[in-house]
């Protein structure tokens, strides 16, 4: 079992503190987490569901919205097709909603940290104009799922919107699209998934693994930062991404009192998927 990476759990930590955007518990939302998730597989339509109620109980959502970095990320979040196999259509309108995101975010001490740390790595240049062109490469640029198939997906849809394929639920790890899906009750939350050694999660915890339904069908366990802002979690996964060409990259780190395990994927120069989680929850 590898050790924490404490190089990048001091980074990381840096940006936790400096997340200014982040949401708090009890104060900017409240959580509902209700029952344990029962046992499920990917591709279950129906599981025993634990919660009746929805997961968030409330979110400012005025203060939400008044946020730079919330506002243009949450813009982004109806741009794709979440099936995969069916091409996309990026229109000139899209492409300017992702430039104006990143725009958002590359103002924020968080990522620009993140661009301090990648230069003295050498991994990233100095302008501003081409680290934002290095981040659209990886996050927003298509391809196909599949080889040979059509351009359908992106490391953006994927890690923050979700896909669905046959009857798999693919990404969704953002408390964003989570909350607004099921706002909208396009997501059932079935449960909480505990870790081994503490009985239950605290609705102040702010990483949670859950089990949910969504399109017909049923994620097992799917983990996810809650309250933390667009920037925080795309400086994470950047970073990591770019410390090696790895196909899948495990980093273990402690973030505040969470120990995770910081799971990122590549498909080719572009993000596959990246998602946190909890050490000692059974594996995702």
């Amino acid at each position: 079992r590898k050790a924490f990476n404490h190089e990048l759990s001091k980074l990381f930590n840096e940006m936790w503190d400096m997340d200014v955007n982040r949401l708090m518990p009890r104060k900017d939302y409240t959580l509902d987490l209700q029952g344990k998730a029962g046992a499920a597989q990917q591709g279950d339509r129906a599981v025993q569901d634990s919660a009746p109620r929805h997961l968030f109980h409330n979110v400012n959502e005025e203060h939400l919205k008044s946020i730079q970095t919330f506002a243009t990320f949450i813009s982004l979040l109806d741009n794709y097709e979440t099936s995969t196999g069916v091409a996309e259509v990026v229109t000139p309108e899209e492409i300017a909603e992702n430039n104006c995101f990143l725009d958002a975010i590359l103002a924020t001490e968080v990522m620009k940290l993140a661009h301090e740390y990648l230069l003295k790595k050498n991994l990233a240049k100095p302008s501003l104009a081409d680290f934002k062109r290095q981040l659209y490469d990886i996050w927003f640029q298509l391809y196909a799922r599949k080889e040979g198939d059509r351009p359908d997906s992106c490391g953006f849809e994927h890690v923050f919107v979700g896909e669905t394929r046959r009857k798999q639920i693919l990404g969704l790890h953002n408390w964003v699209q989570f909350y607004l899906q099921e706002k909208r009750n396009q997501i059932d939350y079935k449960g909480y998934v505990a870790r081994k050694n503490t009985t239950r999660p605290d609705k102040d915890d702010q990483v949670l693994s859950i089990q949910f339904s969504w399109k017909g069908s049923v994620k097992p366990i799917g983990s996810t930062f809650i309250g933390v802002s667009p920037e925080f979690e795309f400086a994470l996964y950047t970073v990591i991404f770019l410390l090696d060409e790895e196909k899948v990259k495990h980093e273990r780190v402690k973030i505040e009192e969470y120990e995770l395990q910081i799971v990122v994927c590549r498909h080719g120069r572009h993000i596959g998927t990246a998602y946190p989680v909890l050490l000692s929850t059974s594996s995702e």
